[in-house]
């Protein structure tokens, strides 16, 4: 419990330096609009993630094995997570004057990390199939 009010009073304390960098630094032109960008990242969150994430959750508990549903669910969470972290990027135009705003080819660099959260679920849910293969009863 203790560890908990720690690092709590240790998140609050980073989000008032945060706010206390965002209002007093110069370099910040427009920190209403950095506001603005962090309410729709928490809009984006609670009425489109979260919602996702119960729904496929609760299709996977009726369709998958006990076993699987957790790395399967991991698995799942992990690629909406990187994927609403790198829909920014996704959705910029490729072409712009300055060739140093967007340098990598971001569609497919997802992909790429996409594919290893598949192939890391895969062998989660492999792994787990495995132990509950060995934990059954012999006859």
């Amino acid at each position: 419990m203790k560890a908990r009010i720690a690092l709590g009073a240790l998140g609050v304390a980073a989000m008032g330096l945060g706010a206390v960098q965002l209002f007093t630094n110069r370099e910040v032109k427009a920190p209403v609009e950095v506001l603005f960008w962090l309410a729709g990242a928490i809009v984006l969150h609670d009425a489109v993630l979260t919602p996702v994430v119960l729904a496929v959750g609760a299709v996977l508990a009726r369709w998958l094995p006990p076993h699987l549903r957790r790395p399967v669910r991991a698995g799942l969470i992990t690629a909406a997570c990187l994927t609403a972290v790198a829909l920014p990027f996704l959705l910029r135009p490729t072409a712009t004057s300055n060739p140093s705003v967007l340098p990598l080819d971001y569609p497919r660099n997802t992909l790429i990390v996409l594919g290893a959260v598949a192939v890391l679920t895969a062998l989660a849910a492999g792994w787990a199939a495995l132990r509950r293969f060995r934990s059954l009863p012999k006859n």
